[in-house]
């Protein structure tokens, strides 16, 4: 655990978490023979803490354990669990959809299928995400844009977005899950709504990012 992932308390921020899940997929797909210039993209990113795990803390060091945990025709599910001293945390899922040359959802490679087969042992996922709007009511305010959210495909990263729950949380989340309906792009005028441990991130009043978290019991797998 290092400086820039850690909040005040001195624990893992969730934007640092899918930072690291991102960066422990790709490593992950470069050990395997893939593309390392493929592009791929997070349609929804969940975790949820271990019964009675903690988050790691600053100079902690942790391990990552990742597999490809299903597939469907144009995506692919990646599960990675996180342990401390050999001790499960953390378990998360992550939904990605890999893109062609013109950004486009396109269906997941023969090679990719070969190198992967063994460990999602033909299990099939849905590539199916509940689409949510926020309630009359919702808490709104506007989330600017920095140069620094973008990424090399001139989107808001993955990542970046978690950045919206760390605004809510007042204590460490104990479950999370992110979910990708549109990209956010320079230039857009973001909208934060907010209730009840749920959020939305709205250009002109279309969903991009819809996600809920928790702060309480850890007693259930994502």
């Amino acid at each position: 655990m290092r400086l820039a992932d850690t909040g005040p308390d001195g624990r893992l921020r969730v934007d640092g978490l899918a930072r690291f899940l991102q960066d422990v997929a790709t490593e992950d797909s470069e050990d395997a023979g893939l593309d390392a210039g493929a592009t791929w993209v997070a349609r929804r990113t969940s975790f949820q803490l271990a019964a009675g795990a903690r988050w790691p803390v600053l100079g902690e060091t942790f391990e990552l354990t990742t597999w490809c945990g299903g597939t469907g025709a144009a995506w692919a599910e990646r599960r990675t669990d996180l342990t401390v001293d050999g001790t499960l945390q953390l378990e998360s899922a992550v939904l990605w959809v890999p893109l062609d040359a013109a950004g486009r959802p396109t269906r997941i490679s023969p090679e990719f299928r070969e190198r992967f087969g063994e460990s999602c042992a033909g299990r099939r996922v849905s590539g199916r995400v509940a689409r949510t709007s926020p309630p009359a009511g919702a808490a709104t305010r506007p989330w600017p844009l920095r140069r620094s959210d973008l990424d090399v495909i001139g989107h808001v990263n993955n990542a970046a977005v978690w950045e919206a729950i760390v605004e809510l949380l007042d204590a460490s989340a104990t479950s999370a899950s992110v979910i990708h309906h549109g990209p956010l792009d320079a230039g857009d005028a973001v909208e934060l709504a907010s209730v009840d441990g749920r959020l939305w991130l709205l250009v002109d009043g279309d969903v991009r990012v819809a996600a809920e978290f928790t702060t309480g019991p850890t007693d259930r797998s994502c």
